[in-house]
């Protein structure tokens, strides 16, 4: 009972918002034999005088311990207390009176079921099935609802059975359907439907056996939906992205309900963006089945469209300093990126007739957020449309440079997003025939004092276009591009000092390194005019806030450097490698997310470009640090839908789908750093040649194991592969 007692402080602390706290409570817990943390967890959930939300935690770590460590726990128990656990969690979910605790028990269950498939597929745990018969014919709806929940959490709970018993299980869900008293049950039974559905996603001749219950599964899809509960909706994309041809014997009416609930602007964004998902997702898995119903997609168009309309005015937001990320719950960048990606789906050939004319309307439109729509617009759809859109670029370019002029900023700032995207989607073709008339418009729209945030964006556009323009055109218009640069580099340096402002400086730095990058010899006679302001820069912006501006002036120098070749580059060569130098010394005081430190690693590679052998002695000083960030081992595991609810994208995990219930998740955070690291020691290597050779044998250890080798058409090939390592 002691040790109980002391567990359930335990249990306390684990949630103590205290950090240390929480952290000497997690380091006692590791060191709890595992058998002993299964006794005291299911002790824990089966107490019902503990507190509900200690009760809720041990469920939670005790579901957690069978997924992470079963093979190093469970076969070790007595046959006795195996028995005693199975056993003990029947009967919590048939005593349980909290639904909460009854839920998470649910999971407990279903996830030592899962680990108690044999690999034969036999079901060590004969008692599960029994008890879910029971339940789901129970009068108790708490028992229906255990039931469906643990055939949804573990679908394949049958294992070898589940073709002796598919006549039941169907059964099963068309009856809890059709269960008109209760709708939570109807709802679970759906969504456990879609759980099966998608568990067997390869296996044809199921999906037709049970294709007739996809009728149950969208009424309960609807239904959920003016409950407030997208969950049957979540499910319906996944079959959209896993098992689309489950969809086909019903696809008109699936495409008609989803429809339907985009255009409800009564439900709210996130289920009005789920419904427009499926249709975006078959786009993508499943483009011939969708191709057959382009009225529904034609349909669909305008309600990408009005969602992009759906937009806020914003006093602050032309002289907005920071980049604030892309606000991906909002309808209007929904409705971007499901233009963007049904224009890749379908083609052009089938979006561009369907979207031209809601387009032409909204730019003729008087309020502002129509006419910023349609450039949106007219900016998503070039990778899906090439080919179409390029046949009337003359005609776009043209109507898209008039708004560069527009009264309203946020329309001129959509006017400079067009013309980067197009710059890129439609190069060098876009540069060779447009030269003339959209540096002009995007030199003028950098003039926007008044503006920082169009200026930013025009100066982007500019960095865009140049990147991709041949040598030859860019040329030309050097002197005037240079002069404007400078013009505009000097004024935000001054304000810089003045007002702490940096949001233009930080693209106009960028865009002269992309002009000199093109230009090459031919920026020699403007080195002078920028390098020492470059200088400065480095030296001085040293605040936490000045971090992006620091990283991009030192990629600035360095491409300025590369650019205009050893020759010129060498008086200030010295200077700029000490700078970088006392940079590189305060490397370990970086923050793991500091954007200094992937341009600091290429800036160095360019150094070692430009100055050849002479560059070895400050391999020292540098290699430290660029092996550290090519070391980087990305975090990953291996979640369950439970713990992924706690976790989202937004922090830096991306996650990939099982089925099963479970997703692989990886930490990108650094992932970018180390490929660009480990493309700098090639690099070093390619240079310096003999003068790298003591540092082979640690890159060797470091690299071999990245790699990936493949045979095709009997040719060895030879991949990076920095993700799983």
């Amino acid at each position: 009972m002691a040790e109980q007692q002391q567990f359930y402080l335990l249990l306390g602390n684990l949630m103590n918002t205290d950090n240390n706290v929480r952290k000497q409570a997690e380091e006692t817990y590791d060191t709890i034999p595992g058998q002993n943390k299964i006794t005291f967890l299911l002790q824990a959930v089966r107490d019902a005088s503990a507190a509900e939300e200690v009760r809720q935690m041990a469920a939670v770590l005790l579901r957690r311990l069978l997924s992470s460590s079963f093979e190093e726990i469970y076969p070790g128990l007595t046959l006795e207390m195996q028995t005693v656990i199975k056993t003990e969690l029947l009967t919590s979910i048939q005593q349980e009176t909290s639904q909460n605790i009854r839920k998470k028990v649910c999971d407990i269950a279903a996830e030592l079921c899962r680990n108690l498939i044999d690999d034969d597929g036999n079901n060590q745990w004969p008692e599960v099935l029994k008890f879910l018969f029971d339940s789901v014919n129970s009068d108790n709806v708490g028992l229906r609802e255990a039931a469906l929940h643990i055939f949804w959490n573990f679908p394949g709970i049958f294992g070898n059975q589940q073709q002796h018993y598919l006549e039941v299980i169907k059964r099963m869900l068309v009856q809890c359907m059709q269960d008109q008293a209760n709708p939570q049950i109807r709802t679970l039974a759906a969504r456990a439907a879609a759980s099966f559905i998608l568990s067997s996603e390869s296996n044809t001749a199921l999906l037709k056996h049970f294709a007739d219950l996809l009728p149950g599964i969208l009424q309960a899809v609807n239904e959920s939906c003016y409950q407030g509960d997208d969950s049957v909706l979540k499910s319906l994309v996944e079959i959209a992205d896993t098992a689309p041809k489950y969809l086909r014997p019903n696809l008109e009416p699936t495409l008609q309900l989803c429809l339907k609930l985009c255009a409800d602007t009564n439900l709210t964004n996130m289920q009005r963006q789920l419904a427009l998902e499926v249709i975006v997702t078959l786009s993508e898995t499943a483009a011939a089945m969708l191709r057959k119903h382009t009225d529904i997609v034609a349909q669909s168009v305008p309600q990408m469209l009005a969602m992009m309309v759906d937009l806020e005015d914003d006093d602050e937001w032309a002289m907005a300093d920071e980049l604030e990320d892309d606000d991906f719950d909002s309808n209007a960048v929904a409705g971007e990126s499901a233009l963007d990606r049904i224009a890749c789906g379908l083609g052009g050939k089938i979006i561009l007739p369907m979207i031209k004319q809601h387009i032409m309307q909204m730019l003729q439109n008087p309020d502002w957020k129509y006419r910023h729509a349609g450039l949106m617009a007219l900016s998503a759809i070039g990778e899906g449309c090439h080919q179409q859109m390029e046949a009337i670029l003359q005609e776009i370019v043209s109507f898209v440079l008039l708004f560069c002029s527009d009264p309203h900023p946020r329309v001129r700032y959509a006017a400079c997003n067009a013309i980067g995207q197009m710059a890129t989607d439609f190069a060098p073709t876009f540069q060779k025939k447009f030269h003339d008339k959209v540096i002009s418009a995007l030199l003028q729209t950098m003039e926007d004092q008044s503006n920082p945030r169009v200026q930013a964006h025009a100066a982007a556009a500019l960095i865009n276009f140049t990147e991709d323009c041949p040598k030859s055109l860019l040329i030309p218009y050097l002197d005037s591009l240079v002069q404007h640069l400078h013009v505009i580099m000097v004024a935000k340096l001054q304000e810089l000092i003045q007002k702490g402002t940096k949001l233009v400086l930080e693209q106009v730095v960028t865009s002269i390194a992309s002009v000199a990058d093109t230009a090459e010899e031919k920026f020699v006679p403007y080195y002078d005019l920028f390098m020492p302001s470059l200088k400065h820069i480095v030296e001085n912006a040293v605040q936490k806030e000045l971090r992006l501006l620091r990283g991009k002036t030192i990629e600035c120098i360095s491409l300025i450097g590369l650019a205009v070749g050893k020759d010129k580059f060498m008086p200030d060569a010295s200077a700029v490698m000490q700078l970088l130098l006392k940079t590189q010394t305060d490397f370990n005081d970086l923050e793991d997310d500091d954007p200094q430190i992937s341009y600091m690693i290429s800036a160095w590679a360019r150094m070692c470009k430009i100055l050849g052998k002479e560059f070895q002695q400050y391999l020292p000083v540098v290699m430290g640090p660029l092996m550290k960030t090519a070391s980087i081992k990305p975090e990953v595991a291996l979640l369950d839908t439970q713990d992924m609810e706690n976790i989202s994208e937004d922090e830096g995990w991306e996650f990939v789908n099982l089925g099963d219930q479970q997703s692989f998740g990886i930490k990108t955070a650094g992932l970018e750093e180390k490929a660009t690291a480990c493309q700098m020691l090639v690099c070093y290597a390619k240079e310096l040649k003999e003068g790298f050779v003591e540092y082979t044998e640690q890159v060797v250890k470091l690299m071999v194991p990245l790699l990936k080798f493949y045979f095709h058409d009997d040719i060895l090939h030879v991949d990076f592969l920095f993700v799983t390592s």
